[in-house]
């Protein structure tokens, strides 16, 4: 071997080194200290946990939201013909002795004449003016003649627009085919759902 051969042979083990040690320092990073592995100890402390206060009354709740509606409707105008009363003022006969069946006890569920509802319904008139649609869910407690001897309010959507109200005073008079078990009249409570759209 010739002494070119052995330089350049020399030559190319250093670069080659040279390019090994770059390659190295930059795929990994040896710069950062490795630290041991210590199992993290965690700290639990039992703390008292608050109660929640009970749910309001559904007096109470129902109480802020007459006097919710009574707060919006003041600005109204009263139509001709339209009497605005309280909702506490509303008045049903109660019965006490009468055993109200759930709606899966009964064989056939009340009929009540919609066309007669609608004409009952008056839609409240800040939420005529203002656009707003709305929907309610009434509990209607019928007697086996077929009389609404109570009504309550389930759902109102929105809350405080005067829907729940209006729904109430549709059903305020109304009369119903009663609902049947075993092919007699009998009291039950049903859900009658109502909806308020603008025409």
């Amino acid at each position: 071997m010739t002494s070119q051969t052995k330089l350049r042979l020399i030559l190319f083990f250093i670069i080659a080194a040279v390019h090994g040690i770059l390659i190295f320092f930059l795929a990994f990073n040896i710069s950062v200290a490795i630290e041991p592995f210590s199992e993290n100890a965690r700290i639990m402390k039992l703390t008292d946990i608050e109660e929640k206060a009970p749910p309001p009354s559904p007096e109470s709740v129902r109480e802020s939201t007459v006097e919710a509606i009574a707060e919006t409707m003041i600005e109204t105008d009263v139509v001709p013909g339209q009497t605005m009363v309280a909702t506490e003022t509303l008045q049903f006969p109660q019965n006490t002795r009468e055993d109200f069946l759930p709606m899966h006890r009964v064989s056939v569920p009340p009929k009540f004449d919609e066309t007669a509802i609608s004409q009952a319904v008056v839609y409240p008139p800040i939420a005529r003016r203002s656009g707003i649609e709305g929907r309610v869910i009434l509990e209607l407690f019928i007697d086996r003649t077929g009389r609404v001897q109570r009504i309550i309010v389930l759902q109102e959507t929105p809350p405080g627009r005067g829907f729940g109200e209006a729904a109430v005073r549709a059903f305020e008079r109304q009369r119903c085919i009663p609902a049947e078990a075993n092919g007699r009249p009998v009291s039950v409570h049903y859900r009658y759902p109502l909806s308020f759209r603008i025409r």
